[in-house]
């Protein structure tokens, strides 16, 4: 045997939906696709699959087909958790009163940096087996707990080391400048330059970073600290991101445009002027509906203005301790149906074509011959159940590269 046929599948090839002029999700009914070293090698009807007599054939007696999903924007590596802060502001206390009682970033931030990078990836496995057991095949994990540089390597090489341990791949993204640290208070601009920028040379030395990414926001950092990471972004040659238009509006989405951004992330302020911006960057609108659930956001993200612009959207988790302690993309997608009023179409576009332009990739998120073999297996009628069920994973089976696992 040579390689893989699958037969008897609906396949939602993401490559040719509604959006394009084609099927909605791209979808071939009776499909059949041929894997061979990894790769996708042939997609097309079963009654077609004669042409590969020498591979090892399976019936899937009409489950779906979906390129596998990616979790483009994940703080999945972090030291201890905050369930007490959790727990706190049910009882009515505020952000300020959590602050003051060592909550908020501040706390992962001591956890993180006491924590080794044996014990960052302990802590991570979990929530990481969780997202695969989904069928999550390409999960992007971020630094910005260590705030120091050796805590942002330790980080960084966790992140490295989870794609050793499992099945998936990793895309690390710096994120030195995610907050200010408490022992440069008031000092945003010493911390970058002495701190930050050094730090993501020394990841860039040590090839231990896919992509650099920022918080530009009222309480992180402003459009001109930001520019001054993206700057030494741009002499390792590294792609950027960034955490735009969150909490306000303060042009981090059309600063991330001018500098060619992969993606920009939360977006809830961003406008009109802000969704062109992006449409002419190529830009992706990176939507985090576990963050608006969980602090309790009422303005959504201008999903119409980006249709009009024709923005690409990704979903993600935001899976972090604080601001979206989840691990679920197949919950993110059902809120971002829910929450956004996104269709299940762009919602499943969104953890898989879309989320793989938010990582740069060009290999994966679509089903289509000489694309990766990452795909998922479901036992669903329609790609629409996907995002409809909630606290449900029909997750029959991941191909990983072309690996059953």
């Amino acid at each position: 045997m040579t390689g893989l046929l699958l037969t008897n599948a609906a396949i939602a090839t993401m490559g040719n939906g509604l959006s394009t002029g084609g099927a909605p999700y791209g979808l071939v009914n009776r499909g059949a696709l041929a894997i061979e070293g990894g790769r996708i090698k042939w997609v097309g009807l079963t009654e077609e699959a004669d042409a590969f007599p020498d591979f090892e054939r399976r019936d899937l007696d009409g489950r779906l087909v979906t390129p596998a999903l990616i979790d483009c924007h994940t703080h999945l590596v972090y030291g201890g958790h905050r369930a007490w802060e959790f727990e706190m502001r049910l009882k009515g206390a505020t952000y300020e009163e959590v602050a003051r009682a060592g909550g908020g970033i501040v706390s992962t931030v001591q956890s993180t940096r006491g924590a080794s990078e044996q014990t960052l990836i302990d802590a991570a496995l979990p929530r990481l087996d969780a997202m695969i057991g989904e069928g999550v095949a390409t999960v992007e994990i971020k630094s910005g707990y260590g705030l120091d540089i050796e805590t942002e390597l330790t980080m960084l090489r966790a992140a490295r080391r989870l794609a050793e341990l499992r099945p998936v791949r990793v895309k690390t993204t710096f994120l030195g400048a995610h907050a200010t640290p408490a022992e440069y208070k008031g000092s945003p601009e010493a911390y970058l330059k002495e701190v930050c920028l050094p730090a993501l040379d020394a990841a860039a030395e040590e090839r231990l970073v896919d992509a650099v990414d920022g918080f530009c926001e009222g309480i992180a950092f402003t459009p001109d600290q930001i520019a001054m990471v993206f700057a030494r972004a741009a002499l390792h040659h590294l792609p950027v991101k960034l955490h735009a238009e969150q909490l306000s509006n303060i042009g981090g989405a059309r600063l991330a445009a001018r500098h060619g951004a992969l993606s920009a992330d939360h977006l809830e302020y961003a406008d009109a002027g802000d969704a062109a911006a992006l449409a002419a960057a190529g830009t992706v609108a990176v939507l985090l509906p576990g963050a608006f659930y969980t602090i309790h956001e009422t303005r959504r993200p201008p999903i119409d203005a980006f249709r009009e612009a024709g923005v690409a959207m990704a979903l993600a988790t935001d899976c972090n301790p604080g601001s979206s302690p989840l691990a679920s993309i197949l919950l993110a997608m059902n809120m971002g149906c829910t929450l956004f009023h996104m269709t299940p179409e762009e919602a499943l576009a969104g953890a898989t074509r879309n989320a793989a332009r938010a990582l740069g990739l060009t290999d994966a998120g679509v089903v289509a011959p000489g694309m990766r073999a990452d795909l998922a297996l479901w036992d669903v009628e329609h790609p629409a159940e996907l995002a409809y069920r909630i606290g449900f994973n029909a997750l029959h089976e991941r191909i990983f590269a072309g690996a059953e696992t």
